[in-house]
């Protein structure tokens, strides 16, 4: 029983064992099946249309031929080349340009033209099960849903495939595909000195993947050690102190005695009301060398020289943290005020009577509260603070530069916006796609690891 129950929880074997069914199935369908099954297996649908099944075996005749049009005049062409990318390179016959092979399209396409037949693949799976489903519905003494019936189960019991269609067709082809686009971009050499169409880019592999975590002259990583360890802990510090804060300002003026609640409120939700992109740069320029803080300083007679807020690395990332929290306070202000407010009344009254303190209470039950409901907000905070382009970019840029530094890195970049500097900067396309794959591991890992630890996840039964 060990053993079996252990096969099942095997992924590999679950998946090997799904396969070997499918084959199965296949093999007993053709074998057992009438001559139109048998014939559907080359001519899709030919089986359904045979038998009266206009609607369905009409999908999958029309989806087989666009496929067919589709390899003949456009995929094949691309697909051939898809192992080297290309291999005739653009050149100048007199004043003439020839253009040979586009690296760019050879690689789109032809993953385009792989997904299709994928595509095909799992179709024609379906068109046997179709097959082997209305062979045994006829054996049966069964009639067969007329086409009427099929189509009026596209708008009730089949609404929902209806209605998911366009949507899941517009993700694959706008999030998936670039997705694995960028994923082979990575095991190429493509690059400012390998642009299409006048430059072919070819496959090299895991070479990039070993320069990124190469620490010899020219590798990329100790600046990637550096920049990974500085997103973590920035990610870390923007998101626990903005919550802890946000919090402690909420239950400040939640408090009883407080004045003018509202006006507080108003106040905080302003600074969140004006778009980052017109409040950081503005901000930036405020702690500026010429800036209005440093010049007023140094009016003042506080200070001789100005203050290098963003030329210090230190310093940098320390304005940067406590600019986060001006903007991150709001948020956290609005979201636990709401949540303090349904805290029953009824605890913190047995609490007083039982002689619990202020913090007593605060560390058993406000805590215990705050963090099994905003346990799942921690968690997208912070694997979104991960990815947190606007605050680092519009305050420093990702500056200060430093010469130790691979890729132009600077001392405030995170993974993402170091990936977009090489992406715009340098146009080093095959390091910045190994980093994006490297900010998808990252936040994948943080999040599932944290997503195990959350109150809500472990214990909501022992909350309730």
């Amino acid at each position: 029983m060990a053993d079996s129950s252990t096969k099942k929880k095997n992924p590999v074997g679950a998946f090997f064992g799904a396969l070997g069914n499918n084959i199965k199935d296949i093999g007993v369908t053709f074998a057992e099946g009438d001559w139109k099954t048998r014939v559907s297996y080359v001519i899709m649908g030919f089986g359904p249309l045979a038998r009266g099944q206009f609607l369905r075996g009409g999908m999958y005749l029309i989806l087989q031929g666009l496929f067919i049009w589709y390899m003949i005049s456009f995929g094949a062409p691309y697909l051939s080349k898809f192992s080297t990318l290309g291999t005739v390179e653009t050149s100048k016959v007199g004043r003439k340009t020839v253009y040979g092979d586009h690296s760019f399209l050879i690689l789109l396409f032809g993953l385009l033209t792989l997904v299709f037949i994928a595509f095909l693949i799992f179709l024609w799976r379906m068109n046997v099960q179709e097959n082997r489903k209305e062979e045994l519905i006829l054996r049966a003494g069964k009639h067969l849903p007329g086409n009427k019936a099929d189509f009026h189960s596209l708008l009730d019991s089949n609404f929902d495939k209806t209605l998911l269609a366009l949507p899941v067709a517009g993700i694959f082809m706008f999030t998936v595909l670039p997705i694995i686009f960028m994923i082979c971009v990575a095991f190429t050499n493509y690059d400012a000195t390998h642009q299409a169409p006048s430059k072919l880019f070819t496959w090299v592999g895991l070479e990039n993947f070993k320069n990124l975590f190469s620490f010899a002259s020219g590798g990329f990583g100790s600046t990637f050690i550096h920049v990974l360890i500085w997103t973590l802990v920035w990610a870390l510090l923007a998101t626990f102190i903005d919550y802890f804060l946000g919090i402690a300002v909420a239950m400040l003026i939640n408090k009883k005695g407080i004045r003018f609640k509202k006006m507080w409120r108003t106040i905080l939700v302003m600074t969140i009301a004006v778009p980052q992109f017109v409040s950081l740069l503005y901000v930036s320029k405020l702690f500026d060398a010429a800036g209005l803080i440093n010049g007023t300083l140094m009016k003042l007679g506080w200070i001789k020289s100005a203050i290098p807020f963003w030329t210090d690395p230190t310093l940098a990332k320390i304005t940067i943290v406590v600019v986060n929290i001006w903007i991150g306070i709001p948020y956290l202000m609005l979201m636990a005020t709401g949540l303090l407010m349904n805290i029953p009344e009824d605890l913190y009254e047995s609490a007083r009577i039982d002689g619990a303190s202020p913090w007593q209470m605060f560390k058993s039950i406000t805590m215990p509260y705050m963090l099994f409901v905003t346990g799942p907000y921690l968690l997208t905070s912070y694997t979104g603070n991960l990815n947190n382009f606007n605050v680092i970019y519009l305050l420093s840029g990702g500056g200060p530069k430093s010469l130790s530094y691979a890729g132009g890195a600077g001392a405030t970049d995170l993974l993402v916006t170091w990936l977009y500097k090489m992406t715009i900067n340098d146009t080093n396309y095959k390091m910045a796609a190994c980093i994006g794959i490297m900010v998808f591991l990252v936040t994948a890992v943080v999040s599932l690891v944290v997503y195990q630890m959350l109150p809500s996840v472990k214990d909501e039964e022992g909350f309730q």
